[in-house]
């Protein structure tokens, strides 16, 4: 009797399970490595094709006032999964190849939320948040704890710095992949040896030569920054990172395809040493700098129909979006400045990685989901630090105080419902704790660089650099490039910038407390 009375009960409960599950939708974040917003289709580029990124846009939200929340990469991704500003905490710059884990084991993540809310989440991609705990550097022929998989993530396969940084390897979970324990990997910020080879002492035998600080150990043809040995069979050749990135993403996709599960596809494409695949070579007019964008767009494609093959597109949403803005000449000597031509990387915006103007910070930023958001264009502010926030709601996840505490709710402008608000202001920077910030809100936007000596980091080349004033203010909707610094003119409007900005610095949050 009891087992009978039981017996409808579980099923009962297991339906409910399966609304429940059917009712969260699938996430996956596509972000992008030093993509600009002119550098897609879709947002005015010419000399590249994006279809795949473009039918993003032409069925889903196109956003004209997307951001991320840094113009380089370790920040941006710092403040993306935490939903806090990464100036707040020191050492969120650029992490070196020896990096600890910058996010600290159980820091509540836009992952965590959604584990939390039965979410099977991965990330697979380009990591450059550092792993393990020792100040010398991780364990790289042990167990690489804390990483992922200590903030929210079930799994993940990973490029644990960026491809210009040594070590050439893969992390699955816990351990560099198919490392041969007889054959140890070390890394260095010395070379281990005289006889070491490095870009410096056999340039001639590189298949891509070094413009400027990218000369250390070389694999596969490059040096890189910072000096390697060893772990020979767990070495990746440049040309093959994308196909890795799909194989991995459509295995845990297609493994999870019952379940709600959150997906961090993190590109490396564009980011220097720019090697794309060989059936990518040649395919854009801008060089191996296009090209690598069209091997990106390649990976948009095969997600896009992996989600289709499987039946998932009507219950998935899609962000696009980017890490920083684009550069050119970057260390390597890639032809990115002498192929360029006409092609605007940034597109209208001035600037680009390394600076807090628009080209900064300003991506592409796309979000998609059949039947519930309808197609169009956005003029409303959205940051990839509103995604912790964000997602809470969609999932009904509420945040406590203290966590996520920059982080915005901003779901509605996300999918484009009528009347959504979208950000009123944000604060951008450039590398970690560094003193150089930038507000919008609304239209105006200011400029604060305190450092002794300031630049204008030049999209071009990044040595190429021009003294700028400590504070300029500029009206986007009328100066969306940035060339009228209205600071004298308009001295109430700066004055209160100035203070706005440094009371959202000094109050170390900028989510209201409730």
């Amino acid at each position: 009797m009891n087992k009978f009375i039981m017996y409808p009960s579980i099923v009962l409960c297991c339906l409910i399970a399966a609304i429940s599950a059917a009712q969260k939708p699938n996430i996956i974040v596509i972000m992008a490595d030093d993509v600009g917003y002119g550098d897609v289709s879709c947002y005015g580029a010419k000399a590249v094709n994006t279809p795949a990124i473009d039918d993003l846009a032409a069925n889903g939200l196109r956003f004209t006032s997307g951001y991320c929340s840094a113009s380089t990469c370790t920040p941006t991704r710092y403040s993306m999964l935490t939903g806090r500003y990464a100036f707040r905490d020191k050492g969120t710059g650029i992490a070196p190849p020896n990096s600890p884990a910058i996010i600290k084991e159980g820091t509540t993540t836009v992952a965590s939320i959604l584990q939390a809310a039965g979410y099977q989440t991965a990330v697979v991609g380009k990591w450059h948040l550092g792993l393990g705990e020792k100040k010398n550097g991780p364990d790289w022929n042990g167990i690489l704890k804390p990483g992922p998989l200590e903030i929210g993530f079930d799994t993940c396969f990973l490029l644990p710095t960026t491809n210009d940084r040594v070590p050439q390897v893969y992390v699955h979970d816990h351990r560099v992949a198919n490392l041969d324990p007889t054959d140890p990997l070390w890394v260095g910020e010395k070379k281990p040896n005289d006889n070491h080879p490095t870009g410096k002492t056999h340039r001639d035998e590189l298949k891509m030569d070094w413009a400027y600080g990218h000369n250390g150990t070389i694999h596969n043809g490059i040096s890189r920054i910072g000096f390697y040995s060893g772990g020979n069979t767990a070495r990746f050749r440049d040309e093959d990172l994308a196909d890795k990135w799909i194989e991995r993403s459509n295995e845990f996709i297609e493994t999870n395809r019952d379940k709600p599960f959150f997906l961090f596809f993190a590109s490396h494409d564009n980011h220097v040493p720019r090697m794309p695949h060989k059936r990518f070579q040649g395919k854009s007019e801008l060089g191996f700098r296009g090209d690598a964008i069209v091997e990106l767009d390649w990976c948009v494609g095969q997600l896009m129909a992996t989600l289709k093959r499987l039946g998932l597109e009507e219950n998935t949403l899609v962000v696009f979006c980017s890490d920083n803005g684009p550069v050119l000449n970057d260390g390597y000597k890639d032809d990115a400045i002498a192929k360029n031509g006409d092609h605007r990387a940034a597109g209208v915006f001035s600037g680009g990685k390394y600076s807090v103007y628009e080209g900064g910070t300003r991506t592409p930023f796309i979000t998609r989901w059949p039947g519930r958001i309808e197609p169009g264009t956005s003029d409303k502010i959205v940051c990839t630090i509103d995604f912790a926030a964000s997602f809470a709601a969609l999932v009904g996840k509420s945040l406590a105080s203290d966590q996520c505490v920059d982080s915005f709710n901003v779901l509605p402008a996300l999918l484009g419902q009528p009347n959504a608000s979208g950000r009123q202001y944000i604060v951008q920077q450039n590398n970690g704790a560094k003193g150089t910030y930038a507000i919008r809100d609304g239209d105006w936007k200011l400029l604060r660089h305190d450092r002794e000596k300031t630049y204008n980091l030049v999209l071009t080349d990044r040595r190429k650099r021009s003294p700028i004033p400590r504070f300029q203010l500029f009206n986007l909707r009328d100066d969306p490039a940035e060339k009228n610094d209205l600071l004298e003119q308009e001295i109430e409007i700066g004055e209160r910038l100035k203070k706005k900005l440094q009371a959202i610095i000094d109050a170390g949050r900028s989510r209201p407390n409730s």
